[in-house]
């Protein structure tokens, strides 16, 4: 029985020590560290080798990882690490660890080459100033052996361990069977599909009607997948808090029937929930759950994964009897459970925990995207950063004097922008050099600045100068998939009529930096009940052009739900005055004839409120309840309580809220759905400006920026009333536009509509 881990996992397992501290220091991207990593590489001779692939064994262990380069001129392989500022203070801690993984390199280079010595060499490279300070010690090749050895015979016992669990594992997932004897009428097509991308790799996207059962018929075949070994863990990424309990409850169902199933599976929940002491710092000097951390994470981990279900209350129970933090014992678990839950951004974002393991660890991973349709908003939001004047201002006045003149130099440029736009909105081709140039040298005065003086700046300074490096980090990698825009206003303006203003480095198409992760993966499958058309999502989201394409026909039938188009009623902005009336009459025709639950969607607040107001006004005797901006959980909770309960009435949402997607409201629990939209997004400068960047990129600019995204939200409102195969219900379609081809094109095939 054999166990593969990585180089940098071995050391990190079997060298960490002390506290834990997530104090901000300055550090280099990763964009710098490439760069730099390259930059010591270049500065070698000719023979110089870089990014050495090395692997060897011990007994049942087989460690591997890239070398960061041999010189064999000198004899030296060299471990690379980048840094801002002051050596020296770099805690002790971390210079232990770089050593463990560079003799770990060193017994792996001698094993390779045969070689009898080696001096093995810590380079540290200053991002800033481009100096290099060199460790360097000498070892024999049976030196390096002992202590490579010392280090696997550390975590052997735990490798075998592990790898006894991966082997009872997979025999139980090959023996597994699908939980509810039979499929449901297009579950099993999905399912074999699933099974093949994660059989074959590659991509899926696959488009699958609510209430069918997405999530066990998506992750019954990853696992099976897993179970033969064509995938070693399963990434199942969610939007919202409700998909993480269902796929939860979809791995429990798994073990119904009495089946044993040794599968860890781990829910990853925000930092902000899970943390025990908000009032303190993540550090040893502020939080008792960081002090001694990695002393005590061994027992903890072990605590924790006698537990097969390791949901947010499970890690919770296991990190505070080991006096640990809950939150970062999450991500230690990580590295340890077949199957992993959380938010998108775990795997998609710039800095993602799931992504950098698996590129680390060489995983072959199927990731599972749950209603896949959202990564398209959620991926403009990762790759898009603001600015904001008035902020930057007030940090000029609070920042320590050796930061001020770097702020000016910013302030300067940021006015002459200003000074020089005479739209409200601006939009450009690229984010102006001098612009970044100042930019980046605040992010060097800060990080310099903070090298030497670690504590010496408020959240709030931190808050503004994070900002700031999100900012030049995109800008950095500006392309045709952004936009930079400036966005003035003037009530901001002082004495000397200066304006304030926003800068973004806005994303428009999160294709390019979604494509790389998706190329981690071994699988990739993208479900959703909207995912139409193809192209769109295929160009929006980055997935290539071999991309396995689905379009499940699932169990509805066109008698079980009745539609009708209000196409005498505009909703149009400009139509929305007239258009009360007509829209609350036919809301209460529909309540006097068939009593009942209903959901109705308005376009927005104003306009939810108004039809409220008009509704109580000329129908007082047709309960409503309304949603309001900023509903907390309980809130929700309450507004949904209202439909499972004896009460009949109308519930009146926002399109493209809480409520449109993600709510299972069964049976006579919801009887019919009024949606007064199409769900366009409003025009505005930054919607018209991304309209054109999409028309050049793709020839389709209304379609992709409005009609697509609009439509979409309309199919995910109406499947709140069709749950099941036995629901009847009636949907109510109010606009004249819904009479048009190109909208009707884009309603589920199902649909009757007439």
């Amino acid at each position: 029985m054999s166990y593969v881990v990585a180089v940098r996992t071995l050391c990190e397992f079997t060298a960490k020590r002390g506290d834990l501290d997530l104090r901000f220091t300055p550090s280099p991207t990763s964009l710098e560290g490439i760069e730099g990593h390259a930059a010591v590489a270049a500065r070698r001779g000719a023979q110089y080798e870089a990014e050495v692939t090395l692997a060897g064994t011990y007994r049942e262990l087989t460690v591997r990882g890239r070398a960061d380069g041999y010189d064999p001129a000198l004899n030296r392989l060299e471990e690379i690490k980048t840094y801002r500022g002051q050596l020296e203070s770099m805690p002790e801690n971390h210079r232990a660890l770089h050593w463990a993984q560079a003799l770990v390199y060193g017994h792996l280079l001698c094993q390779a080459r045969a070689l009898a010595q080696l001096n093995v060499a810590l380079v540290y490279f200053d991002i800033g100033s481009r100096k290099e300070t060199i460790f360097t010690q000498t070892h024999d090749a049976g030196a390096l052996r002992g202590l490579f050895e010392a280090q696997c015979e550390r975590f052997l016992a735990w490798a075998m361990r592990e790898s006894a669990h991966r082997a009872t594992r997979d025999a139980a997932l090959d023996r597994l069977r699908f939980p509810h004897g039979d499929f449901r009428s297009g579950q099993r097509e999905l399912a074999v599909a699933v099974y093949r991308a994660a059989r074959d790799g590659g991509a899926l996207m696959a488009q699958a009607p609510t209430g069918i059962g997405k999530t066990l018929a998506t992750l019954f075949p990853a696992l099976k997948a897993c179970g033969q070994g064509h995938v070693e863990r399963v990434f199942f990424l969610t939007a919202k808090t409700p998909g993480r309990a269902l796929a939860l409850d979809a791995v429990e169902s798994l073990r119904q029937g009495g089946n044993e199933l040794p599968l860890r599976t781990l829910e990853l929940v925000a930092r902000d929930k899970a943390c025990e002491h908000p009032d303190k710092s993540c550090h040893g000097e502020s939080c008792p759950l960081a002090r001694g951390f990695y002393d005590r994470l061994p027992a903890a981990r072990e605590h924790a994964l006698s537990t097969h279900r390791l949901d947010r209350d499970a890690v919770r129970r296991a990190a505070l009897a080991h006096d640990v933090c809950p939150y970062y014992l999450s991500q230690e678990l990580t590295r340890w459970c077949d199957v992993v839950i959380g938010d998108y951004n775990y795997y998609y974002d710039s800095s993602a925990l799931l992504y950098a393991l698996t590129r680390i660890n060489q995983w072959r991973v199927a990731v599972l995207v749950d209603e896949a349709h959202n990564l398209l908003e959620r991926g403009r939001k990762m790759y898009t950063a603001q600015i904001d004047q008035p902020a930057f201002k007030a940090a000029g006045k609070l920042a320590p004097a050796v930061l001020k003149k770097a702020l000016q130099r910013l302030q300067r440029e940021w006015n002459a922008l200003s000074r020089a736009q005479t739209n409200g909105y601006q939009a450009y081709d690229e984010v102006p050099a001098r612009l970044l140039s100042a930019a980046q040298n605040l992010i060097g005065a800060v990080t310099d600045h903070l090298a030497d003086a670690p504590l010496s700046l408020d959240d709030t300074l931190l808050r503004v100068f994070f900002d700031a490096m999100h900012f030049v980090s995109l800008a950095e990698q500006f392309g045709e998939h952004s936009v930079f825009d400036i966005q003035l206003d003037t009530r901001g303006a002082g004495a000397q009529g200066r304006t304030q203003s926003t800068l973004c480095v806005r994303n428009v198409v999160p294709a390019q930096f979604l494509g790389a992760r998706h190329a981690a993966a071994h699988a990739t499958v993208m479900f959703s009940g909207t995912f139409a058309p193809e192209r769109f999502y295929r160009d929006m989201l980055g997935l290539p052009e071999a991309t396995a394409a689905l379009d499940v026909q699932g169990p509805f039938r066109a008698p079980q739900l009745t539609i009708r188009v209000a196409s005498h009623v505009s909703t149009r902005f400009k139509d929305r005055e007239r258009s009360l009336v007509p829209i609350v009459d036919l809301m209460a025709r529909q309540y006097a004839e068939v009593p009942g639950n209903y959901l109705g969607f308005l376009s927005s607040f104003d306009y939810l409120r108004r039809i409220a107001d008009s509704m109580q006004a000329r129908h007082p005797d047709v309960p409503i309840w309304t949603q309001a901006p900023g509903m907390g959980e309980a809130e929700r909770d309450a507004f949904l309580a209202r439909f499972r309960t004896a009460d009949r009435g109308i519930g009146l949402a926002v399109l493209g809220g809480a409520f449109s997607e993600g709510v299972d409201l069964v049976g006579n629990q919801l009887i019919g759905a009024f949606v007064a939209t199409l769900g366009l997004p409003q025009v505005n400068d930054v919607n018209e400006e991304m309209r054109r960047k999409m028309d050049a990129k793709f020839g389709s600019g209304y379609d992709y920026v409005y009609l697509y995204p609009g439509l979409q939200k309309v199919v995910q409102a109406a499947g709140r009333v069709i749950r099941t195969e036995t629901d009847v219900g009636v949907l109510h379609l109010i606009d004249d536009r819904y009479r048009r081809t190109e909208v009707r094109r884009l309603l589920p095939r199902w649909w009757a509509v007439p």
